[in-house]
């Protein structure tokens, strides 16, 4: 039985059906959502400015929160209790080092969209990589 859910979750569509297939999938579970920020980019935008920052944690739960409106409008939908988790570095290593405490992993089969091609070049495809690496099971949302 599944009783500990981990969804993660960016600014796509594909993890927003992440999200919706945890919760109908896993009624009974408790859900919760990790968001990773600060993952390294060609131009080290968001890294650089977490790295700036005074309060490093703030300023992650200030660019997480867009994300986490989100879950709030779809988890009340259903009768829900949805934990949220900021993460702070690469996506997939976020992933696979929080894995071992839940059940399962839900994933989007890919991210926010800035050119698939470049994004996998450069980072990797996290759905793959957790896949391949998680101690627990992965469901990968299309």
């Amino acid at each position: 039985m599944v009783s500990r859910v981990l969804v993660a979750m960016d600014d796509s569509e594909h993890a927003e059906e992440a999200l919706e297939y945890a919760l109908e999938s896993y009624p009974d579970a408790d859900i919760a959502v990790l968001h990773v920020v600060g993952v390294s980019s060609p131009m080290m935008g968001e890294a650089t400015a977490l790295a700036l920052a005074d309060d490093i944690e703030s300023a992650a739960a200030e660019r997480a929160e867009p994300v986490f409106e989100r879950v709030h409008e779809v988890a009340p939908t259903r009768d829900q209790e949805v934990e949220t988790v900021v993460g702070i570095g690469h996506p997939a290593r976020n992933i696979i080092d929080r894995a071992g405490e839940y059940d399962t992993v839900v994933v989007g089969a890919h991210g926010a969209d800035w050119s698939r091609a470049a994004r996998r070049f450069l980072v990797g495809n996290v759905a793959e990589t957790v896949s391949r690496r998680a101690p627990v099971p992965v469901v990968i949302v299309r």
